[in-house]
């Protein structure tokens, strides 16, 4: 009976409107208290957690940038690796279009560290076979001639060098010349008459003359000539066909043997 009265009673409270302004008074401070018991527990967490994850990122993130520079520098050996197969197939290339000759191929390990003067330093000396005077060239062209040799080792003195002379010929103009390096490490063409007549972009060679180059061994292009006044000799610089700077790689020629004519040299008087 007691317990009918009470659902009648709840009823008769909820048809009213009575009971929803009862049950929202009641509620409403508990749903408040629990937001705001949830806000702090959120706070909280994030408080204790988010550094945690911001060291693991941070730890990450070094992991990948090392992972990154790893690549790169295996990226830069197989290019390297590339290159260097394309400077030797080329190498290979200019040997099996000059049969006649022999050679070693040897890299570029070291250079003059002197302004002044232009020499390379190559892995392969006298155990190789390598002697003084030999001609050095690339798939380009000339590059100089052996001038100090070790078991293991030699020097190469540059076309460039200013001690190098090296008697040429012109393909066009068909004179014979000689080509001087300088300090700077241009190239000169000298002992060139007035009456030949030179053009920019002649072919220089070497002419096989002197007895310390073979022949027809191209060293550069002439640039525009010009002569002095009251010179007897024109001159031009010459621009060499091989890249001085990025040179890695030669090429010995080891069955010329330069000839020393200087003592057939006639002495000039003082």
């Amino acid at each position: 009976m007691t317990i009918s009265l009470i659902v009648m009673g709840v009823l008769a409270l909820a048809l009213s409107g009575f009971l929803g302004e009862i049950i929202g008074k009641t509620i409403n401070p508990l749903v408040g208290a629990q937001s705001w018991f949830a806000t702090r527990y959120q706070a909280v967490y994030d408080f204790f957690t988010v550094p945690r994850d911001v060291a693991s990122l941070t730890t990450r993130n070094a992991e990948l940038e090392n992972e990154v520079s790893l690549l790169q520098a295996q990226v830069i050996q197989l290019k390297q690796q590339v290159s260097e197969t394309d400077v030797l197939y080329s190498l290979l290339d200019f040997a099996r279009q000059r049969p006649e000759n022999k050679y070693v191929a040897a890299s570029v390990i070291g250079r003059d560290p002197s302004p002044f003067l232009h020499y390379v330093i190559i892995d392969h000396g006298s155990d190789d076979g390598i002697l003084y005077g030999m001609p050095v060239v690339t798939q380009q062209g000339l590059v100089g001639r052996i001038d100090a040799v070790t078991a293991s080792a030699a020097r190469i003195q540059l076309v460039t060098d200013p001690g190098s002379a090296v008697n040429i010929r012109l393909e066009s103009a068909g004179v014979e010349g000689q080509a001087d390096g300088s300090v700077t490490g241009d190239i000169s063409l000298q002992m060139v008459g007035l009456s030949a007549t030179l053009t920019a972009g002649d072919l220089v060679l070497t002419s096989g003359l002197g007895g310390g180059y073979p022949a027809d061994i191209l060293v550069g292009q002439l640039l525009t000539p010009s002569h002095e006044l009251n010179s007897l000799f024109q001159t031009a610089a010459i621009q060499p066909v091989v890249d001085f700077a990025k040179l890695r790689a030669v090429l010995i020629i080891t069955n010329f043997i330069p000839v020393d004519i200087a003592p057939l040299t006639p002495a000039t008087t003082q």
